[in-house]
């Protein structure tokens, strides 16, 4: 079985350096290499230059064209970015309370919870007195996947300062 992986791994080697090419042929790249020839075939043209000179130049833009348009498009493509909104990341965001939250963790209410540009919704639990709706909260704690234990923003911040 392992001189079967060897003999395809080598060959998958060979067979993907030509596909760079094929990679660039893409509905946007041919686009961008047809709208570029015929600009510079047109800008020859005006200038007066040889049908010959026009023909290369055309082919040059287009070319060059192709590849800038390729080569910014998979450049693209492995901008990458986490937008996955997690718990852990809401200690010490700010928030608002949605459903008041008893106090003493006797239950628990709901808040709006500022994250990644988006607002996010956990249930929420407080040690201290009760927090009624609109309040002003910071995140202290996590408590579970979807739970976390808050408090009055003006409290953490006298916390903060002491």
């Amino acid at each position: 079985m392992g001189g079967h992986e060897a003999p395809g791994h080598h060959e998958a080697g060979h067979d993907s350096e030509p596909n760079w090419f094929f990679s660039l042929l893409t509905f946007r790249t041919l686009t961008a290499a047809l709208a570029f020839f015929g600009l510079a075939g047109l800008a020859a043209r005006r200038f007066a230059l040889e049908p010959a000179q026009g023909l290369a130049i055309a082919l040059a833009a287009g070319a060059a064209a192709l590849v800038a348009v390729g080569w910014l498009m998979r450049q693209m493509g492995r901008l990458n970015v986490d937008g996955t909104v997690r718990i852990e990341r809401a200690l010490g965001a700010r928030g608002t309370v949605y459903l008041s939250v008893p106090g003493g963790k006797a239950g628990a209410g709901k808040v709006h919870v500022s994250q990644l540009n988006r607002t996010i919704e956990y249930k929420a639990i407080t040690s201290r007195e009760p927090l009624p709706t609109g309040a002003k909260i910071v995140v202290v704690g996590i408590v579970s996947a979807d739970t976390v234990e808050v408090a009055f923003a003006h409290e953490s911040e006298r916390t903060a300062h002491a």
